[in-house]
């Protein structure tokens, strides 16, 4: 779990994104930023997850959002996904997982009984200063971005 709080400055960084560009939190400062983690390229949990982002990413940017997705993936896999499922927004990759362990996401999981080490899937919102607004750490895939809104309807 994320040891980062709530309130807290969100951790900058700079890494590339599918296209090979560099791409740096503080790129965004003064525009809210959706921050999601996420396992891996092409599953299907994390592909309904992206996918729901896109779906919505609109709605979104209407309400000010940037939304940003990182994983270990690399470039190519990156450029892979977007394309086949017409992602709009970038994925950084995070293959040496310096973002990943700053935000504190890099943890133990299970999947049918076997326990291993991977990224938790969670959901950094970020407001125009940088301070983490909300961590959702249980992220419905389905309705990852519904529960953005909600929160934000609190």
């Amino acid at each position: 779990m994320s040891s980062l709080k709530e309130g807290d400055k969100a951790p900058n960084f700079t890494a590339k994104d599918q296209d090979g560009n560099a791409i740096s939190l503080s790129d965004f400062k003064g525009k809210k930023v959706i921050l999601y983690f996420y396992p891996q390229d092409n599953t299907p949990t994390c592909t309904k997850e992206a996918c729901n982002f896109r779906d919505n990413y609109q709605s979104l940017l209407g309400k000010g959002f940037q939304v940003i997705g990182v994983s270990f993936d690399t470039e190519k896999s990156h450029q892979k996904f977007i394309k086949k499922f017409s992602l709009p927004f970038p994925l950084v990759a995070d293959p040496d997982k310096k973002i990943i362990e700053a935000y504190g996401v890099w943890g133990e999981k299970t999947l049918f009984g076997r326990n291993y080490m991977g990224t938790l899937r969670t959901t950094f919102i970020i407001d125009e200063k940088g301070k983490i607004e909300h961590i959702i750490n249980k992220v419905d895939s389905g309705n990852a971005s519904q529960q953005v809104l909600d929160l934000l309807n609190k």
